[in-house]
């Protein structure tokens, strides 16, 4: 289950009860920080949480302002700022990250069609393509284009929804902006001018959970979809032995189906990523094959080198392009190098290089990498720091 699926659930569990709500999120991080923006915590009038928007340290706080808010009934930004780290550590919210993040605490009425938990559950029902949603969390100046909370979701065939006004030069450019965020992939804050000030807004990409098919179905894929469940990722399991692809052995994936070896050939195609873990040369031959013409963009053969060479052999007698469409996504030997042995450690391995592709990342020692963890995320103008608060780093 992913976060905003139990985000989602518990949203729901609230609202049948009757107990009032907050959404916590973040909108905006200068340097360092432990979740960027589109982390979010639900925080009921009881104090009870769902989620999380840092590593501990703020939820504390935040939750105490939440339950403020929710008896205000108007949204706020607070701002945590570690920038300082001498000062931080003594008086401050004792992150130690030496960064900036600001946090969007609203209040959640049930009744509305487009408060953030209903829009983006609209997007999170039966989602297969990302998605922008660009949120309006400041103001600066003498300005009524906009309110903060507003929000603009834009769906990936071009759809728009959300509650910002479309009458106005602000509603275009924050579209065309969320456009652009949307096809480069890559989330953004943005200033807007509007009158005689300024608007500020997160333009956030939603992303689909990973998809992800198995082909096997012994004891050692079993971690592998604990694993990738864990992560929100939807797996599927097929083997041609009935008495191994069993859903009752994989109570983790969202489907578990017997595919004899006859029948690979007409299974439907889809941009799936792709496990080969038969431990059977032929079955995994037939899927390879399958796989050719199929928009996956990652296809991991567990065995050693010499087994994908003879695959690649066997291959190109029939499809003599075989080693070119493959290239760049074909992995064999599946897994990062971290030395596993268990069937356990070699999951992580295995969804560990599943993650690093997904995040166009090379992997290794973020230690012996010269580049920031996260691209920055302003363009137009820097973070704007307001409602700063203290926060010890405790429940």
């Amino acid at each position: 289950m992913t976060e905003l699926q139990r985000l989602i659930l518990a949203y729901d569990e609230h609202r049948a009860a009757g107990r009032a709500c907050a959404l916590a999120s973040v909108v905006d991080v200068a340097g360092s920080a432990y979740r960027r923006p589109g982390a979010r915590m639900l925080v009921t009038e009881e104090g009870q949480l769902t989620g999380a928007i840092s590593g501990g340290c703020l939820e504390g706080d935040a939750r105490r302002r939440a339950r403020q808010t929710i008896l205000q009934g108007r949204p706020t930004v607070v701002t945590y700022d570690s920038t300082d780290p001498d000062d931080d550590l003594q008086f401050g919210a004792a992150l130690g990250c030496q960064g900036v993040v600001q946090i969007l605490l609203e209040p959640l009425d049930f009744q509305n069609p487009d408060n953030p938990l209903e829009l983006l559950r609209r997007w999170a029902e039966g989602v297969e393509a990302p998605a922008v949603v660009a949120t309006v969390f400041g103001m600066a100046g003498p300005t009524a284009a906009a309110r903060m909370g507003q929000r603009l979701l834009l769906l990936a065939d071009g759809r728009v929804e959300g509650n910002l006004s479309a009458d106005s030069e602000l509603y275009d450019a924050i579209l065309q902006d969320a456009r652009a965020a949307l096809a480069a992939g890559q989330p953004a804050t943005r200033h807007y001018p509007a009158g005689a000030g300024t608007v500020r807004v997160c333009l956030e990409i939603l992303r689909p959970p990973v998809r992800l098919t198995v082909y096997g179905a012994g004891n050692d894929v079993q971690p592998v979809v604990r694993l990738a469940a864990s992560l929100g990722w939807r797996v599927q399991v097929l083997d041609g032995r009935p008495n191994q692809a069993q859903a009752g052995r994989f109570p983790e994936a969202e489907a578990v189906r017997v595919l004899p070896l006859a029948q690979v050939e007409a299974e439907p195609h889809d941009a799936s990523f792709a496990l080969l873990m038969t431990h059977n040369y032929y079955y995994d031959l037939a899927v390879l094959r399958h796989l050719l013409s199929a928009p996956t963009r990652y296809i991991g053969l567990l065995g050693p080198r010499k087994k994908y060479e003879r695959l690649l052999e066997d291959l190109q007698k029939d499809v003599p392009a075989a080693a070119q469409q493959l290239e760049g996504r074909l992995y064999s030997p599946i897994g990062l190098n971290l030395g596993g042995e268990t069937p356990e450690e070699i999951a992580l391995s295995i969804v560990a290089e599943i993650q690093a592709v997904l995040a166009g990342r090379p992997a290794g020692f973020l230690r012996d990498s010269p580049l920031p963890i996260h691209p920055p995320l302003h363009a137009t103008a820097p973070l704007v720091m307001e409602g700063r608060a203290d926060a010890a780093c405790s429940l």
